[in-house]
């Protein structure tokens, strides 16, 4: 293999970072670059996420995601303790707001256990005695979920991947990748690097960068922002934890929840809105290329003949503050538009496919070292939306097994 690193690492949010991380683990030595185009790291998902650490109380059995997310949990925790990172296991309700709700709070409770996650069933008086402003019916105290300060995390993650001797550029935003017999070239903004790998982790723009790499994989990032407000100082003492309705199995969303955060704010939200931009954190940010990507992907339109009724109350909470208000109240009956104020939006990078359908699942494309006719030299995170801060400790081990992978077959 000719070229001056070994591996390329594209994306500096948090599994961009844990990656970089795992492989200077688990191979000293490892000659490494990883390019990130702002000037500073964890700057979309990871810094406008609602420090969570998910239990995997919501995902498939078996999944990458329910998986992932049990394991990361409970490493998130050890890896936060040993860098002195603010961390609390503070548990969390999903609460059922009414008797229609019941039956899938039991298939959720029935899914927690099966990922061997311990599930507390409660009745309104259980409710009552962890958050006594929060109305239902019934509920579920899930233990093991937390909080944490993930930028930090991914701080941490960069201290210790370049201390094991990875180069990290931020400010090099990728303009093209050739892929050359033995290995790749990555042109930059600041010049060109050559490797053996490339390692695709730009969510937003992930897969920008496996197609420019020559890997179409079908499915396209489809931006979805999520809008916050949160409580004013003087109304915090409403929420002492973290509260969650009944999920909706039909979308990827967890709906309007209530999430005390590491240092004391508590977040209200967030809606699910479809942004104009990849980085639209708000309605007057639009850029044509992105809005162009994603209208004329066949899989949008589906997804609106599938789910525009969802989306319409969506809409809706995002434009009017009293609709926002009122869905909160169902939790929160106590809370005014007056406690209400805004506070930072994030965008989630959902993979759509062309059929519609919203991968539900982690989902990794590129060379596969299960599958030999899969395409060597690339490696892509192709769909890693939340829980994926929480799982980055096994999502970066899992990219630099395959990475490492391809790095060995090389051809």
């Amino acid at each position: 293999m000719a070229g001056e690193f070994d591996v390329v690492v594209v994306g500096g949010g948090i599994v961009g970072l844990a990656t970089a991380y795992a492989l200077t683990q688990a191979r000293p030595g490892l000659r490494l670059a990883l390019l990130e185009k702002e000037n500073a790291f964890a700057a979309h998902q990871t810094g406008r996420n609602s420090g969570v650490i998910h239990s995997g109380v919501y995902y498939r059995p078996g999944s990458y995601k329910a998986r992932f997310a049990v394991a990361g949990a409970a490493e998130m925790v050890e890896f936060c303790r040993e860098q002195g990172i603010p961390h609390e296991v503070t548990g969390k309700l999903i609460v059922a707001t009414s008797a229609a709700e019941l039956p899938r709070m039991a298939t959720l409770a029935e899914r927690g256990r099966a990922n061997g996650i311990p599930v507390v069933e409660l009745d309104r008086a259980g409710i009552a005695d962890h958050e006594p402003n929060v109305t239902g019916v019934a509920g579920l105290h899930i233990g093991t979920t937390g909080i944490c300060d993930f930028p930090a995390v991914a701080t941490a993650f960069a201290r210790l991947a370049r201390e094991a001797g990875a180069e990290l550029r931020p400010g090099r935003a990728v303009r093209s990748v050739v892929r050359r017999r033995d290995g790749v070239t990555v042109a930059t903004d600041a010049g060109e690097l050559r490797a053996g790998v490339l390692v695709n982790c730009a969510g937003l723009h992930s897969d920008r960068i496996a197609r420019m790499a020559g890997d179409d994989t079908g499915v396209r990032i489809v931006p979805f922002r999520g809008e916050y407000y949160e409580l004013t100082e003087k109304r915090r003492d409403l929420v002492n934890g973290l509260v969650y309705p009944v999920p909706d199995p039909a979308f990827p969303f967890l709906g309007v929840h209530l999430t005390r955060g590491i240092h004391g704010d508590v977040h209200v939200g967030p809606n699910a809105v479809p942004a104009l931009a990849r980085e639209g954190y708000d309605w007057r940010t639009i850029h044509p290329r992105d809005l162009a990507d994603t209208l004329v992907f066949p899989g949008t339109w589906r997804i609106l003949r599938r789910h525009w009724r969802y989306e319409v109350g969506e809409l809706h909470r995002s434009l009017s503050k009293r609709a926002f208000t009122a869905a909160v109240q169902r939790l929160l009956p106590a809370v005014t538009a007056e406690d209400l104020v805004p506070a930072t939006a994030g965008v989630r990078a959902q993979a759509v496919a062309r059929d519609g359908s919203l991968l539900d699942d982690f989902a990794f494309a590129g060379f596969d070292p299960e599958d030999p006719r899969s395409p060597r030299r690339t490696v892509h995170v192709l769909n890693a939306p939340s829980p994926a801060a929480t799982a980055s400790l096994p999502i970066g081990r899992e990219v630099a097994r395959r990475a490492l992978a391809a790095l060995e077959a090389g051809g």
